[in-house]
């Protein structure tokens, strides 16, 4: 006798059935629709309803066309506007068998989507691949460019063959297979992977980084030692070396180094509105007020020398006290005029520079006005080179305490500060500009203060027996 188990028929085998679930679905769509149309209310439906007897096929067709229901196995059932029903189609794998037969193996199904689209539903457990590695093919095209890159087409070859071209530096990609690569917005950068954009690093003169520290320190130092000399010079006002050559003027030049450390301090920090309009305004009138009080000592020192001559006794008339006074405060409010005048026609403010570096913000002082900028130092070197002169033609006379020697000495130590900055400022990029400057006031400042001040303080502290008004008068 035949085994049936061992025949190998289309009727027989369970592995399959489309065939009677399609029969099981169309049944069931009719009773939908006989169900719907005997539900039907009178004066309700599209068509007057009547009895089983009485019902039409055309009627029955109408109602069929509006099944929608959802089988046990998950599957819907329905028809479009054509009449045609939702199809599903199986995605078969090919499977050899070990005694060399095939069979064709359901892997997965594509089916239609509730939103209108289709979805496609895979089983890579069961799918078979003929290979030795039995492993999942690689593909004869590219690999899927990543985050960072963008596609590049190869000239001459299947579109699917590309090259991974990374993003250039600031422009990135975030997406796989990107066609191009996107800009940064202005004030980011691209990280080093080429996927995202990161804000940009900050530049300027800061109070916590070494350099900003260190002038931070050399200001404060150079303002306590104007301090120290300030009460040295007060405790011992009423000595003969205090008091020669106008203590006055030394109290106010003290003061004005002082004024001139601290200014310095303004170019430390982020760069702000206010510290932009105050920082040069304050640097030129503060250098102005300490210059005019070195020249006006020096033409003092003059106008002693010629009073001592015969017939000379007027000169100190013409230039007292009071004209000393009016002579510092006139030479002040020249450079505080033309601050003024330049905060007021082409203020300087604060801009982010990207020039120097793509990936990193530049804040920086635009001076605003270049003109205005080089006449405060132009002044300021005119005044300085002027007390230079003068103090160089008196450097020779008789008197074993000269000041106008003092005065030369440091007034070419000041000469020769800016001198070098100007070249040295102009040639360094963003927060370097700002520490040549700093650097140019605290060494100017520390020359005035030490070669003006330096041996005054060394013969009030330590060699008292010479601030007597003989050992000053010398010959």
């Amino acid at each position: 006798m035949e085994q049936i188990d061992a025949v190998q028929t289309e009727f027989l085998d369970l592995s399959n059935l489309r065939p009677e679930y399609n029969v099981y679905k169309a049944v069931y769509s009719l009773a939908h629709a006989l169900h719907d149309m005997l539900q039907c209310e009178p004066d309700r439906g599209p068509f007057s309803c009547g009895t089983m007897p009485t019902l039409e096929p055309w009627q029955l067709a109408h109602y069929l066309q509006k099944v929608n229901f959802t089988t046990p196995f998950g599957d819907q059932v329905s028809f479009d506007e054509n009449g045609d029903a939702l199809p599903i189609y199986d995605v078969m794998n090919w499977l050899w068998l070990p005694d060399g037969q095939t069979k064709v193996q359901n892997v997965g199904e594509v089916k239609s989507a509730g939103s209108g689209g289709e979805e496609l539903y895979i089983d890579e457990d069961k799918i078979f691949w003929n290979t030795e590695s039995k492993q999942t093919p690689r593909s004869v095209c590219s690999e899927n460019c990543p985050p960072g890159t963008r596609i590049a087409r190869r000239k001459g070859e299947p579109e699917c063959c590309f090259s991974c071209v990374p993003c250039s530096e600031g422009k990135v990609s975030n997406k796989t297979n990107s066609l191009e690569c996107n800009n940064c917005p202005e004030d980011f950068w691209s990280n080093s992977h080429r996927d995202l954009c990161v804000p940009k690093k900050t530049e300027f003169l800061s109070y916590h980084e070494p350099l900003g520290i260190c002038l931070t320190t050399t200001s404060l130092l150079g303002t306590f030692i104007c301090a120290v000399v300030l009460a040295i010079f007060t405790f011992h006002r009423r000595t003969p070396i205090v008091r020669a050559n106008n203590s006055e003027l030394s109290f106010l030049l003290l003061v004005a180094l002082k004024l001139c450390f601290l200014c310095s301090l303004l170019f430390i920090g982020q760069p702000r509105l206010w510290t932009c309009q105050l920082r040069h305004a304050a640097f030129g009138i503060s250098f102005v007020l300490c210059v005019s009080c070195i020249l006006v000592k020096t033409v003092v020192v003059l106008a002693v020398f010629k009073a001592s001559e015969p017939g000379g006794g007027g000169n100190l008339k013409w230039f007292g006290p009071k004209q000393q006074r009016g002579t510092v405060f006139t030479l002040t409010c020249i450079q505080a005029a033309i601050c003024t005048a330049w905060l007021v026609s082409s203020s300087p403010a604060p801009r982010k520079n990207t020039q120097y570096h793509n990936d990193k913000i530049v804040y920086e002082c635009e001076v605003g006005s270049t003109v205005a900028f080089a006449v405060i130092l132009g002044y300021i070197g005119v005044l300085a080179i002027l007390s230079f002169f003068l103090a160089f033609l008196a450097r020779n006379l008789p008197n074993n305490f000269n000041e106008a020697k003092l005065i030369t000495f440091s007034m070419l130590i000041f000469c020769a500060v800016w001198m070098a900055f100007v070249p040295a400022y102009i040639n360094s990029p963003g927060r370097y500009a700002d520490a040549v400057e700093v650097f140019a006031i605290l060494a100017s400042s520390f020359g005035l203060l030490l070669a003006l001040f330096g041996p005054k303080c060394y013969i009030l502290l330590l060699k008292p027996e010479k601030n007597t008004k003989k050992a000053i008068m010398g010959r």
